[in-house]
């Protein structure tokens, strides 16, 4: 009787050693996740609670709450409300919440309307009429006795882009309310980053407020700008800022950047910073971070607590960061146990076909000729499906509730991806006609073929990956109140609705996913070359067209001041969460690849996995 051999990728070394790296990523998911959340609470002595407040029809609002221990009702502290910008959830925004929680103040950084967990708005514009929410969260902070360690008389409220035009839309509606009733206004200081479209005279007239202001230099969206720059020295937005509070015989024509006007005890405090730095990264910049703590130090008389440019926060992005990767890192280890050791899966483990000979001459030619193409082709059609995704998807586009396709930045992602993975299935079959199938290259060894029962438990396989990665983010998140992220490139915990837009969005992703993996696998692996050559090269393919499309708006920006696209130049700012992605992508569809010698689990776990963290972190019109 024979024995079959054990394959090489299930011997029991390979095992030892996908056993210790398992390990390894749960020690760093689970002592980095601490160590963050110990930054956050300032090392016990703030405590940050999630909450959920009930809203106008129907509507709520999630939040951490941020609360030094030395706020109680004998020592009341003031308390700023924070508001993330658009397709921004309240983790982003958790470098200043727990830096002005250091500093004894009482933080609620909320997540927007239609954004992280909180509900869609019946308001289609709910940024300028609700504050996202920020409106309702001032009223139940001055209205009511259940947050009784705070000072009503001190209520501060801040933003970043759109949470900033909601900010100064507060500052403006409860100013007004207060020059009905008599009474000092609400919001007692208000400071405003990254959006200056709303600082008109009908906005600022009715503010009774302090009002801060931090404009990015090299913001993309300065063109709306009245001067089309992010020059705020002699921008009429700011100037009207700081004249609104000024002498009729007093009035500027040119700021003093960082200089503080007036007076704050009398609400006529005025301040503009302009930090070099690009819009999207402007909300993590130190300097612009000890510029806000230094606004709400002076506005709240809070000069004695610690300087504003002490701050921590950056300890806690590198530790999310550890736990982003090592969670990332976890999905190979898993796997490879899960098909050593459990009979359903065991079938999965095929023999990896010997690798091709690297093109040479005229194949060589075809073989670059398409992966440069390929990148050409994803680069020039990105614009293009971003405005064609608003009119084929015009309920998100125009913020309606809808059930069919409800995240507008999304479903301009998903037609790119969709159309590009036909594209790349179209070039790689083209390659083969034109070179491969004439020089020796046989589909039986693309890893393609597959029965009907393995596909099924492959696609079991990469579910309980899939449930396996956000079971263990949702324990960290429950024991620890924080997610896998750094800067705006974020694993977080998500709403069970959610759930129901991936059988919506994950077949038309899938189509890209499995495309890169039938590429990377038989198109882009030859013998004799080195492994980390290979999957940097399919990194390169698989990101290259979207970093052109970073390099085409920067140097245009760099060239003339205004970015190339300036409509989409949202869209574009998205590539910087999803090129990383994309880059990453072939290092797994290859490493699943070897584990199983097929090219679909790579995909499907991806896929899901991706998808769920694109979902998740953006703007959705759900009716919920």
């Amino acid at each position: 009787m024979t024995v079959s051999p054990v394959p090489e990728s299930l011997s029991e070394p390979r095992l030892r050693f996908s056993r210790r790296l398992l390990a390894i990523c749960l020690v760093v998911i689970f002592v980095g996740s601490w160590l963050a959340s110990q930054v956050q609470t300032s090392f016990g002595r703030v405590r940050v609670t999630e909450i959920r407040l009930p809203m106008q029809n129907g509507q709520w609002i999630v939040a951490d709450l941020f609360r030094p221990l030395s706020a109680t009702a004998e020592t009341p502290a003031p308390l700023v409300i924070v508001v993330p910008g658009f397709q921004r959830s309240k983790e982003t925004q958790a470098n200043i919440s727990l830096e002005l929680a250091r500093r004894g103040l009482v933080v609620i950084a909320i997540d927007p309307y239609s954004q992280g967990s909180s509900s869609s708005s019946t308001n289609q514009r709910s940024a300028t009429n609700e504050g996202y929410g920020m409106f309702a969260v001032v009223n139940y902070a001055a209205d009511t006795d259940n947050l009784n360690y705070i000072d009503k008389t001190r209520i501060g409220v801040t933003g970043h882009s759109a949470g900033g035009n909601a900010a100064i839309q507060a500052a403006s509606y409860f100013g007004a309310q207060s020059l009905k009733t008599k009474t000092p206004s609400k919001v007692h200081s208000v400071f405003v980053s990254g959006y200056v479209l709303t600082f008109t005279e009908r906005i600022l007239r009715p503010v009774r407020s302090n009002v801060g202001a931090s404009y990015a230099f090299h913001d993309e969206g300065a063109y709306r700008n009245e001067l089309k720059n992010g020059d705020m020295r002699r921008a009429p937005e700011a100037l009207r800022v700081v004249n609104s509070s000024l002498p009729a015989d007093a009035k500027i024509d040119e700021i003093e950047i960082g200089r503080f006007y007036g007076d704050p005890a009398a609400r006529t405090l005025r301040v503009i910073h302009n930090e070099v730095i690009l819009h999207a990264f402007q909300p993590y910049s130190p300097e612009a971070t000890t510029a806000q703590i230094a606004y709400f130090q002076k506005t709240f008389s809070l000069e004695k607590t610690l300087p504003p440019a002490d701050q921590v926060w950056h300890w806690k992005e590198i530790l999310g960061l550890a736990a982003l990767i090592a969670a990332f890192v976890s999905l190979v280890p898993l796997a490879h146990l899960l098909l050593a050791h459990f009979s359903f899966f065991q079938g999965l483990v095929q023999p990896v076909t010997p690798a091709p000979a690297a093109p040479t001459g005229r194949g060589r030619i075809i073989f670059w000729t398409f992966f440069l193409g390929g990148a050409l082709i994803a680069c020039l059609t990105y614009i293009p499906f971003c405005e064609l995704s608003q009119r084929l998807f015009s309920e998100a586009s125009g913020r309606e509730q809808t059930w069919f396709f409800p995240q507008r930045m999304n479903n301009a992602v998903v037609l790119w991806a969709f159309c590009n993975g036909l594209i790349g299935f179209t070039l790689f079959y083209l390659g083969y006609r034109l070179h491969g199938r004439a020089n020796g290259a046989k589909p039986a060894a693309w890893g393609v073929a597959i029965g009907p029962r393995e596909l099924f438990r492959t696609a079991v396989l990469a579910l309980v990956l899939w449930a396996a990665f956000f079971l263990t983010l949702f324990v960290v998140y429950a024991i620890f109140h924080v997610d896998y992220r750094f800067l705006f490139l974020g694993v977080r915990v998500f709403q069970p609705a959610l759930l129901l837009l991936v059988p919506m969005y994950a077949p038309f992703f899938f189509v890209f996913f499995l495309s890169n993996s039938l590429r990377v696998n038989a198109g882009m692996r030859f013998a004799g070359q080195p492994e980390w050559r290979s999957l940097l090269l399919g990194g390169l393919g698989n990101s290259l067209g979207l970093v052109f499309i970073l390099a085409a708006q920067y140097i245009t920006f760099a060239l003339t001041g205004t970015v190339r696209w300036t409509d989409s130049w949202l869209y574009v700012n998205l590539l910087f969460a999803i090129v990383p992605m994309m880059f990453i992508l072939p290092y797994f569809n290859r490493i699943f690849y070897r584990l199983t010698g097929r090219i679909y689990l790579g995909p499907m776990t991806t896929c899901f996995v991706f998808i769920m963290i694109l979902l998740s972190n953006t703007v959705c019109y759900l009716p919920l």
